[in-house]
């Protein structure tokens, strides 16, 4: 096994539930951020949010956000997310709530169609960002 580089670093918080699987929720390398995918997950219960697509996908946005603040980062430091919904007639959806969310600030973006997401769930995002 190598050894660790050290300027890589796992990131945690306790405000939102720790990951069920073998990974960090985030990862610090050169002041860029790099987010594990999050599902729209309530921070409170740690119960997978069931309602709409609008709700599933501010739910997922504010916890990669609650990630980026404890990291020193914040929404608008975002460079690029990628999107796993599992209907694509959801994007105009979830199109709208980006737009809310971020305002004029416009992160790259990708979307990814996809048969069915983990819990059930609407949407998965990813997110890169700056410190």
């Amino acid at each position: 096994m190598s050894k660790k580089d050290p300027r890589i670093k796992e990131l945690y918080t306790p405000n939102i539930p720790e990951p069920k699987g073998h990974y960090s929720q985030a990862v610090l390398f050169n002041n860029i951020i790099f987010v594990s995918g999050q599902l729209p997950v309530n921070p409170f219960t740690g119960e997978a949010v069931k309602g709409d697509i609008e709700d599933q996908t501010l739910q997922v946005l504010e916890n990669i956000e609650t990630i980026l603040k404890d990291a020193g980062s914040d929404r608008g430091k975002i460079l690029k997310t990628t999107a796993y919904i599992s209907d694509m007639a959801n994007w105009p959806r979830v199109n709208e709530v980006y737009r809310k969310f971020f305002g004029k600030h416009k992160p790259a973006r990708a979307v990814v169609p996809t048969k069915e997401l983990h819990y059930g769930v609407l949407i998965e995002i990813e997110a890169v960002a700056a410190i």
